[in-house]
């Protein structure tokens, strides 16, 4: 480049430009200039390296066109300095340089639509909001991205780090919010850059948080910003888009009522005659969940730190858990039903002993699907330890039953809150997964009252099966 260009980076927005780390997450807080950073790193790789190919990502097509496209820091107003040496193809949505280097907008709304990308040589892969997408069409697209023919000198690789190169911008939320904090904010300290297990990927990973005090342009340019944030209302909201906090997910279907010192209780010490039930949503390819709740009567519950406690009558502790995943978010283990059913039994042993386990809810789709041989999920997981009887009964899935089942989980949440005299929902901590998933799940976009369903739901929907429970009048399992 014969011309100076300021592109007007923030200190922290230069430790990413700059990071030698080659799967990189920047971001957090709203406003914190993740979509710019991506405009300015490939503007920069491109006319520094002939030939190379950049696939910058959103969800959704139109996204593409309001979010880079256009403003006074978009691809266009950006590139007007350059002059003929670039050109911007709108209707496909592609930058070429004079060099050969392409800037690609890309779309994948849905997992089929990754498939799109299957022959693409990715060198640089951008993606602007990583919550929004799964983790099957993130590590797809990972699995695209290789240097092939290109060459990349000594002293780009000084400049830049190290390639290829991906960069992910995102908030907290959404439906990737569980597996994008695992992958990345759990994964080490904040800046800390990590060598991955070629298992996952192989890369320099790094998490670089972003807060909205670290783009202090925008708080120049509108002051009133952060005001605004302060105005979602909702705290937990707020929180989640002024803070970054990967603790909270914003605009969630528990977050608002969710609280963690309230709802997350030490192990409670299981006596003969306490009623619990257990409850079941099948997985294979996802995860299968199996809870165990212990229903209050009214009287003293002791915890294991000494504590004392007295839910009212018809209030829920979820005491424990099997969840089937492979330690990776929303994947399973692949596991038969009786397998399943012989684990369960075995831990009931364990955890219960001679306690007697009721059988409570399981989603009503395990009586009909055939396993071959007309065989039923539950048929095979019954027959496997015949001596118990009955393991579940069918759940409630009533026209409605979804959304009224989540509406009770939050009515049974508040209350825990308020300590009134209606039934609460607590967990113990020996069910981590519940803790994991439960207070980040986000709404569904098309129905604000249900959850979406592409996001990690196994054991949301096991308890909410409970939480709707239609009792029985006896006893089907048996020791």
């Amino acid at each position: 480049m014969s011309q100076t260009i300021d592109f007007h980076l923030h200190k922290r927005q230069g430790e990413a430009l700059l990071s030698q780390a080659n799967e990189i997450l920047y971001g957090g807080a709203a406003g914190g200039g993740k979509s710019h950073l991506m405009r300015v790193l490939s503007i920069l790789l491109c006319a520094s390296i002939p030939n190379i190919n950049i696939y910058l990502f959103r969800r959704k097509y139109k996204d593409l066109t309001l979010n880079h496209l256009e403003g006074q820091t978009g691809y266009r107003a950006l590139l007007d300095p350059f002059g003929k040496q670039v050109s911007i193809n709108e209707s496909k949505l592609e930058i070429k340089w004079s060099n050969g280097a392409k800037i690609h907008l890309c779309h994948c709304q849905h997992e089929k639509d990754m498939y799109n990308y299957q022959g693409a040589e990715i060198h640089v892969l951008m993606i602007d909001e990583l919550t929004h997408f799964t983790e099957k069409i993130y590590t797809f697209l990972r699995g695209r991205v290789r240097l092939g023919s290109l060459t990349i000198t000594e002293e780009i690789r000084e400049q830049f780090g190290e390639f290829p190169k991906i960069l992910n911008g995102s908030n907290p939320g959404n439906i990737g919010h569980t597996w994008v904090k695992q992958t990345f904010v759990d994964y080490g300290l904040p800046m800390e850059i990590n060598r991955v297990d070629k298992k996952d990927g192989g890369m320099l990973r790094q998490y670089i948080p972003a807060k909205l005090e670290d783009n202090p342009t925008l708080l120049e340019n509108d002051p009133d910003y952060e005001d605004r944030l302060e105005g979602l209302g909702n705290e937990a909201l707020v929180k989640a888009m002024r803070e970054g906090d990967w603790d909270i997910v914003a605009g969630g279907m528990f977050d608002d009522v969710w609280d963690r010192k309230v709802h997350v209780l030490p192990s409670v010490k299981i006596k003969k005659g306490m009623t619990i039930y257990r409850s079941f949503d099948w997985g294979s390819s996802h995860p299968f969940s199996v809870g165990w709740t212990l229903e209050c009567n009214g009287e003293d519950i002791e915890l294991q730190d000494g504590r004392i406690i007295c839910p009212p009558r018809g209030s829920q502790i979820r005491v424990k858990e099997y969840y089937g995943w492979n330690g990776r978010a929303n994947e399973g283990i692949r596991m038969s039903p009786a397998a399943i059913a012989h684990k369960m039994i075995e831990l009931e042993k364990v955890h219960f002993g001679d306690v007697v386990v009721q059988a409570g809810p399981a989603d009503t789709a395990i009586w009909s699907d055939t396993m071959g041989k007309n065989t039923t999920i539950i048929g095979a997981m019954e027959a496997a330890v015949k001596m118990y009887g009955r393991l579940f009964i069918k759940a409630i899935k009533d026209p409605g039953s979804r959304v009224a089942g989540w509406q009770r989980m939050r009515d049974m949440l508040l209350s825990a809150i308020n300590n009134d005299s209606t039934p609460h929902l607590y967990v113990t901590s020996d069910c981590p997964n519940f803790i994991r998933t439960i207070p980040v799940l986000p709404r569904d976009e098309k129905n604000p009252d249900d959850i979406d369903t592409n996001a990690e739901d196994h054991i949301a929907d096991e308890a909410r099966y409970m939480a709707t429970i239609k009792r029985i009048t006896f006893t089907t399992s048996h020791r």
